[in-house]
């Protein structure tokens, strides 16, 4: 199981996801949470190496600007 600290264990936010061993170098993931992640992994640590890299991207910048550029006149 993969459980978020963050949260106390009576909290359903708690667990994140169940992995289960399907064989020696694959494991099955149950995702407790709405999280766009794969299924399968090799381990449990590739498993919680997703989550991570997910937990790091920052949600909290900015949008990339994009130039406004006029309308093309029609001809």
């Amino acid at each position: 199981m993969i459980n978020d600290l963050r949260y106390e264990e009576h909290d359903p936010r708690h667990v994140v996801a169940c992995i289960y061993q399907l064989e020696e170098t694959e494991v099955e993931v149950v995702w407790l949470r709405e999280l766009p992640l794969a299924s399968r992994y090799s381990s449990p640590f590739d498993v919680l190496e997703a989550v991570e890299r997910m937990q790091s991207v920052s949600r909290a910048t900015r949008p990339v600007t994009i130039p406004h550029l006029p309308p093309l006149l029609a001809t």
